[in-house]
């Protein structure tokens, strides 16, 4: 499901107050991000944020729609106001928007000549993996838009979307952390984490051009300590990292046999230093099984990780690969910025 594009030969204004220097918000703002899961997009109209601009999301009986969460009129969220026989219409003084951004009613002169100009900035949008994704600048024809993850439309596999996380970090340090292997037995050691298991095997790393692709084998069980039991002797775990630049990776967790959990870390920048991660996973296993402990043992983890990704200083991920120490288990890392540093980014890129 799509929305047409308005086009402009004028070069796309960068949000006011924007967190962002000019050359980084250009570069990323072409990329497609999830701004909110599908099944939060109703009737009501839905206020979110990218990249420091405001948006609304709304759904009528025939479309999903994505602009500017801004009445022309006065100023007022569209989000404060409400979805009617197609139209989306202003709290304040009833401005009525048509799904292509369009004013099409103005009740207190419903008379009047409305000017073409008098029309919202919109954005394609796409639904995907139980996510609405959209793009400041990039195009609905994009055959790259979207990160690849066939399972989720596998009928063998099993949906699931836990709440997204919000946190105050930047989303290349959140998307790094989700790619770290070495804090497995450090950060996780009271979810599934061992501190008696912290050596981390030689792995491989390829890039590609739309990321990376990373394989790590451990015998560093996925399952939650109550769980570890079901894990035969010996058993070597496979994690396959596919990143897709520059915020979003799908990791593949082998499990024993045949059973597959698969996991989309979307990190969707907020501001320069604002990240809401999306999560929406599923797995061929346990499906008689009660979710809640799914929920659980996934805001745990995330929960981990944000203590420590929030704390980090500098703020900002250094792409200048002198800046910061490496070591062998950092190669997913170092390729991942070079990844970035190759769109484009500054050397001290703030997000």
């Amino acid at each position: 499901m799509s929305v047409a594009v308005k086009t402009s030969a004028v070069k796309t204004s960068l949000p006011g107050g924007c967190t962002f220097s000019e050359d980084d918000w250009r570069a990323i703002a072409s990329f497609w991000y999830p701004i909110a899961y599908s099944h939060s997009v109703g009737t009501t109209p839905v206020g979110t944020t990218l990249l420091d601009q405001r948006l609304v999301i709304w759904r009528t009986a025939t479309r999903l729609c994505v602009a500017n969460d801004i009445c022309l009129h006065r100023g007022v969220p569209l989000s404060m106001g409400e979805v009617k026989d197609e139209q989306l219409i202003c709290k304040y003084h009833g401005f009525h928007y048509s799904t292509t951004g369009q004013c099409t009613l103005i009740p207190a002169n419903p008379q009047a000549s409305i000017p073409s100009q008098l029309c919202l900035k919109t954005y394609p949008v796409k639904e995907a993996y139980g996510l609405v994704w959209t793009t400041l600048t990039g195009s609905a024809d994009d055959p790259d838009a979207l990160p690849f993850f066939p399972e989720w439309t596998d009928s063998d596999y099993q949906q699931i979307q836990p709440d997204p996380i919000d946190l105050e970090a930047a989303a290349g340090r959140q998307m790094e952390g989700f790619l770290d292997v070495a804090h497995f037995a450090w950060i996780h050691a009271d979810s599934f984490g061992d501190r008696q298991n912290p050596v981390v095997p030689k792995y491989t790393v390829e890039a590609n051009p739309r990321g990376l692709q990373a394989q790590y084998r451990s015998n560093v069980s996925n399952f939650p300590k109550s769980l570890q039991h079901r894990v035969p002797a010996d058993f070597e775990w496979l994690r396959d990292f596919t990143v897709f630049l520059p915020f979003s990776a799908l990791l593949k967790v082998h499990f024993p046999g045949s059973d597959r959990l698969c996991i989309l870390n979307a990190a969707s920048p907020v501001s320069a230093r604002k990240t809401r991660v999306f999560s929406p996973l599923c797995r061929n296993f346990d499906q008689d099984q009660p979710l809640e402990p799914v929920y659980e043992f996934n805001y745990q983890i995330f929960s981990e990780d944000k203590a420590v990704v929030e704390a980090q200083y500098p703020e900002d991920l250094p792409l200048d690969l002198r800046a910061e120490s490496h070591i062998e288990a950092d190669q997913t890392s170092i390729v991942y910025r070079k990844g970035l540093a190759k769109l484009g980014l500054s050397r001290r890129y703030t997000a």
